[in-house]
């Protein structure tokens, strides 16, 4: 039995379709039940129309307040009973019901080696900052602004020629391998998240998460 997702997304859902790959490819046993966009011009959403799965567009535009939205979007996703919700570069900030609602079930994906960076603009950021690297964090989902545990982190060199574009062009490469792991390790039950912290194979992970080896992709 598959095990049932729901990803939402804004933009043009890269991590959407490495998810989609994998689990054609039969090295993820999900069930994408259905991909939720608040913007109707989000590529994604073709990328699932092409996969054959049921894709909404719900504008948040709509919607007098952020609750409103919210909880259309809650009963819209719970429609579909996911065991996980995925934001795969879904650029919205969720209230606390919202998260409360999903806590422990919804994963998403940063563009930084959080804790550092925060927010948007992280490329640059880490340039302008001098870092010698960057890279990518999935992390739990909490009320506070990708603040909720770490699983997994993988990082690039910086290097003296690297531009805010270029580091992103890393970045991605980075997201779509880490982004589908981390949902392999949750839909295969050895990751969960108890009491706020999460546990990988019943033991609580560092506050970076695992930093992603190419052995991890044998286990």
């Amino acid at each position: 039995m598959s095990f049932p997702v729901v990803v939402l997304i804004s933009g043009s859902g890269s991590n959407l379709q490495a998810l989609i790959d994998q689990s054609l490819q039969g090295q993820l046993d999900i069930d994408i039940k259905a991909v939720i966009s608040n913007k109707a011009s989000a590529y994604g959403l073709e990328r699932a129309s092409q996969a054959g799965i049921a894709n909404h567009a719900l504008d948040h535009k709509q919607f007098e307040s952020r609750e409103l939205f919210d909880q259309a979007l809650m009963s819209l996703i719970d429609q579909y009973q996911p065991k996980l919700v995925v934001l795969a570069g879904f650029m919205r900030i969720l209230t606390e019901e919202f998260t409360r609602h999903y806590e422990g079930r919804m994963l998403n994906i940063h563009p930084s080696l959080l804790p550092k960076y925060k927010g948007l603009n992280t490329h640059q950021r880490a340039i302008d900052a001098g870092e010698s690297e960057h890279g990518v964090s999935v992390h739990f989902v909490t009320s506070e602004l990708d603040a909720g545990s770490v699983v997994l982190q993988a990082s690039t060199e910086i290097n003296e020629s690297d531009t805010a574009d270029s580091l992103a062009q890393k970045v991605h490469a980075l997201e779509h391998i880490i982004y589908p792991l981390s949902v392999k390790w949750f839909s295969s039950g050895r990751l969960k998240l108890e009491s706020g912290q999460a546990m990988l194979d019943g033991q609580p992970l560092p506050e970076s998460g695992v930093r992603y080896t190419t052995d991890l992709n044998e286990h």
